[in-house]
């Protein structure tokens, strides 16, 4: 498996940024999918994660409204749009995914994830 995302840069505030994460090697429509960030000088963070199907969602509680998680599973993608980006939201932002056929919500802890992107840089400008 692998994965592919891009999409970062520089925004200002209150700007807009939309994540892509191209995912191979593997099947795709049967596994949960996260984003997760990390900040300089921090851990890594859960931002959001979507089931298989795309019918169940999940975010970190404080960018609930201003981030929304997608997939295209007839392209093996997944999205990450950011609103409202604030200077907070400056990180590298990591894709990931789950095995093949977890069964009940996406997972938000980065221990249950199998497989990772190389990161993209967002930097959201004051």
């Amino acid at each position: 498996v692998q994965l592919q995302a891009s999409g970062g840069g520089l925004v200002q505030a209150g700007g807009s940024l939309r994540l892509s994460c191209a995912f191979s090697g593997g099947t795709f429509s049967d596994r949960n999918m996260a984003w997760f960030r990390q900040a300089p000088g921090k851990g890594r963070t859960f931002v959001a994660a979507i089931k298989w199907s795309g019918q169940n969602t999940v975010y970190a509680d404080s960018l609930k409204g201003r981030f929304t998680i997608s997939r295209d599973n007839a392209n093996h993608m997944v999205y990450l749009q950011m609103d409202s980006a604030q200077p907070e939201d400056t990180a590298v932002y990591y894709c990931a995914a789950d095995r093949a056929g977890r069964t009940g919500s996406p997972s938000t802890l980065a221990s249950t994830y199998n497989y990772w992107g190389q990161g993209t840089q967002v930097t959201v400008s004051s």
